[in-house]
């Protein structure tokens, strides 16, 4: 798409919407952030001697580039003029306050640099602050670059929302990789500034600290294991106490059943013999009652 038609001046004649104003609004703090760090970088750079650290910040200057000509592009398409910070509100998007700023934006951006190179007392702790500015940094763009992408689909803008989404996700590769080099460094910095004696003293320090520590854990376990042991014990023993009780109650029911069984035995055995009694003392008195009989006829 072309860029917007401008007048004899140079100034844009583009009436922007609301909607394209704010847009712009964001990309331009956005692009000024870009172009800001730039300069930064390249200072960085030049300080760095970690070679994997240096390699980093190159691709990342790089990229950085990239996004800066991306945003520029983005910009003009909308109908806005790139400028290097965000000025509040559409007066922003002239071309006069866009050429005065500038200056100023690349100014602190190049007085920026030297400051952040003699700052620091040896060479680790130089990278160490740089590392440090550059992960506020990232951090700085990704919570820009989230707002524009947020913005971007409120408005229905899917092209501006697709590129800050793109870069926003560059940016966090890079805040993770620093993320993970500035505890590297800060151990650069305790080797290099802090005598080994004294490194050493405190390493015996901190080991004692964390021995005790260890002991006392292990203090803390073998006794909860001698508890847990002991429950274990009374546990076991309630329910030895139980079985035997149980054991017994079952014997003593048993003994119950086998005595009343005994009785009833001996109760049906009497009465047997009783019945076998009664019919033969029966049998006798009939016998007797037929002898007299016999006698009484043969009279």
């Amino acid at each position: 798409m072309e860029d917007p038609p401008r007048d004899a001046k140079g100034t844009s004649v583009t009436e922007l919407t609301r909607r394209d104003t704010k847009l712009v609004q964001y990309l331009n703090e956005a692009y000024g952030k870009e172009k800001e760090l730039e300069t930064a970088l390249q200072a960085h750079i030049e300080m760095t001697t970690r070679a994997p650290y240096r390699k980093r910040l190159q691709q990342h200057l790089t990229e950085t580039k990239r996004h800066a000509r991306e945003l520029e592009r983005r910009i003009k398409r909308l109908g806005g003029v790139p400028e290097v910070v965000t000025l509040p509100g559409p007066e922003a998007l002239s071309q006069g306050a866009s050429a005065a700023v500038e200056l100023g934006s690349r100014a602190l951006a190049a007085a920026r640099a030297p400051l952040q190179a003699i700052r620091g007392t040896g060479e680790q702790e130089k990278m160490l602050r740089n590392a440090k500015s550059e992960y506020a940094d990232e951090h700085d763009e990704i919570a820009t670059y989230s707002a524009i992408e947020v913005l971007a689909n409120a408005v229905g803008d899917i092209d501006t929302s697709k590129l800050a989404r793109a870069i926003r996700r560059e940016e966090e590769r890079m805040a993770g990789f620093l993320q993970r080099l500035i505890p590297a460094l800060t151990k650069a910095v305790a080797q290099e500034e802090v005598p080994a004696r004294e490194r050493a003293a405190a390493k015996r320090a901190s080991s004692k600290s964390t021995s005790s520590k260890r002991a006392k854990r292990t203090s803390k376990k073998a006794a909860s294991t001698k508890r847990a042991g002991t429950k274990r014990a009374s546990a076991k023993g309630t329910s030895a106490k139980r079985t035997t009780t149980a054991a017994k109650a079952t014997t003593a029911k048993s003994r119950s059943k086998a005595k009343a069984a005994s009785r009833t035995a001996a109760k049906k055995a009497k009465a047997t013999a009783k019945a076998s009694t009664s019919a033969r003392t029966r049998g006798r008195v009939k016998a007797t009652a037929k002898r007299s009989a016999a006698k009484a006829g043969a009279r």
